[in-house]
């Protein structure tokens, strides 16, 4: 039996004299408001900003002072925060409960020797990498056939968790430098729909599909790749043709070769890199496919830059750093529950659902390393949409609702697709909204522009809501792998503060295994002995009838 591992700090966390320190300054802080912080410091916009890997981040109007900062920091000093990072960028094996190494930095190394029990893993990183490429050119000139002899036309990626939303996210976002002769869509929900609105106007002997599991025993991948075997063979007729019509990304060759996939076809994966952060793995490949391998490699190159940063820079003039002690800032110490996403850019549409699962099935613990219960909130809630669409929808709650709801607002200086007046128009709003959740508006102003007494309480914006401004030249593969990066050594820096273990994720378990208990009971011929609550019993009771009535 596993010993269980010792902790990582002994000092609990409201404990350490620098957590105390930000319960003090925290009473100082919280009656100042923005105008003041900007009206006594004229250059404020600029000395709270950084340049780094391509992004600009302006960090200004959030609720801080430069002690604020300089108190977050010796927190993250107190927390081991440098030694954190350096035993995961060395392979240790900071995943404590699953005893693995994390080393999604790994995937993304140039010129370093990384071990893992003694073996580097870096070559056989890059193997995998030549392999996709060789396999991404052999689509792209129509070397590789389907089993009829006709080229591929359709990729369909079809995996779930990170096996769906990195590739969807990065194809969407990606999208001005893809392919446009080959269709991608993705499938990962076990709803039969998702299927066959996917498959629904593509002909079987121009498809294929990329299986991703690193298991090769997922629920939902595994019934949604059987289905399109079935698919492809109600027309194709042929065993044979799975192994021009199917690949597999996945550790499981028994698996992959029981389902008829040509193991040469598999591309490998390490249980050091966890879903939700496999994005640049051989889980892109079908971004490879739809962007082509310099542009792949273009990203991981913004990965890596922002790597070296985050293990380099000074914290604080580090990007991920700030932006994951200012997100502890108002977990702990305002008490906000959530932070939106708000990126100002058609092509990042999905890149607050990816962030959703990278934050929240990261950081979604309730005990600490050591096994203790915590007591503080971890892991706020991310959401967000696009601008402007979601100035429309839930703006009104941001601006003058009664929840204080942090935003990262994403934006670029140039368009990838320029039209007329339409990323002036874009930009201005970013610009402005940012400007108006800081300062809002006072009664006397509202009153100066004749608004009635009566309804000025309305019109009247608190102003005081903390964002950062994420600026970046223009989306390139480059610009969305530092992106990327930004965020995940942002969840670390926060899971190292709270001291619990961002890289397991236990909490996915319990649904799946009840599940596996209640599909018999869905299926059964006869009337199943159920043992559940009395809820669940009278759901399923209900299903069933209806269940029966389509016979």
């Amino acid at each position: 039996m596993m010993s269980a591992p010792l902790a990582a700090r002994t000092l609990p966390l409201a404990k350490l004299p620098a957590w105390k320190a930000l319960l003090t300054h925290c009473q100082e802080v919280r009656p100042l408001h923005l105008r003041q912080l900007f009206a006594d410091d004229p250059q404020r916009g600029k000395r709270f900003a950084i340049d780094a890997c391509g992004l600009y981040l302006d960090y200004s109007k959030n609720r801080v002072t430069a002690e604020t900062i300089q108190l977050l920091i010796q927190l993250a000093e107190a927390c081991s925060l440098r030694e954190r990072l350096e035993a995961m960028f060395k392979g240790q094996k900071i995943n404590v409960t699953e005893r693995r190494a994390v080393l999604h930095t790994a995937l993304r190394a140039v010129g370093e020797q990384i071990l893992v029990d003694g073996i580097d893993v870096v070559p056989a990183v890059h193997a995998v990498l030549g392999k996709m490429a060789d396999f991404t050119d052999k689509i792209h000139r129509g070397t590789w056939r389907g089993h009829t002899g006709l080229p591929i036309r359709n990729v369909i990626n079809i995996g779930i968790g990170g096996s769906d939303l990195g590739p969807v996210m990065a194809y969407e976002a990606l999208r001005h430098y893809s392919r446009r002769d080959i269709i991608f869509r993705f499938i990962s929900n076990i709803d039969g729909t998702d299927f066959v609105e996917a498959t629904r106007d593509l002909n079987p002997e121009e498809t294929l599909f990329v299986i991703c599991s690193k298991t090769f025993k997922t629920l939902e991948t595994l019934t949604n790749a059987h289905t399109a075997r079935e698919w492809v063979l109600r027309k194709l007729g042929d065993d044979q043709a799975v192994a021009r019509h199917f690949v597999a990304v996945s550790t499981n060759t028994e698996g992959v070769a029981e389902f008829g996939i040509d193991t040469n076809q598999m591309f490998g994966m390490w249980d050091w890199d966890g879903g939700r952060y496999s994005m640049d793995s051989a889980v892109g490949l079908s971004t490879m496919l739809a962007i082509g391998a310099e542009n792949f490699h273009a990203m991981l190159s913004g990965f890596h830059d922002m790597d070296q940063h985050f293990r380099t820079a000074p914290f604080d003039r580090n990007l991920p750093v700030l932006m994951g002690l200012l997100a502890v800032w108002y977990t702990n110490f305002f008490g906000a529950q959530t932070v939106a996403v708000l990126p100002y850019e058609q092509y990042l549409k999905r890149f607050p659902a990816y962030l959703q699962q990278l934050t929240m099935e990261s950081n979604g613990k309730h005990v600490t390393l050591g096994g203790t219960k915590v007591d503080y909130q971890t892991g706020p809630i991310y959401w967000g949409e696009p601008g402007t669409n979601g100035q429309h929808s839930f703006y009104q709650l941001i601006h003058q609702g009664t929840k204080l709801v942090p935003c990262d607002f994403i934006g670029f200086c140039r368009a990838l697709n320029p039209l007329g007046r339409h990323h002036d128009l874009l930009m201005a709003n970013l610009f402005a909204q940012t400007e108006a959740l800081a300062f809002g508006k006072t009664p006397e102003e509202v009153r100066a522009e004749g608004t009635p007494d009566w309804l000025v309480p309305h019109r009247t914006f608190e102003g005081n809501r903390p964002t950062n401004t994420l600026l970046a030249e223009r989306l390139t593969p480059r610009t969305l792998g530092s992106l990327v990066a930004l965020y995940e050594h942002s969840v670390f820096t926060q899971g190292v503060i709270w001291n619990i273990d961002s890289f397991d994720q236990w909490g996915v378990e319990l649904g799946k295994a009840l599940a596996e208990k209640t599909i018999p009971e869905l299926e059964a011929s006869q009337t199943p002995n159920l043992r559940h609550d009395s809820s669940t019993n009278a759901l399923i009771e209900r299903y069933r009838r209806f269940q029966k009535r389509k016979k």
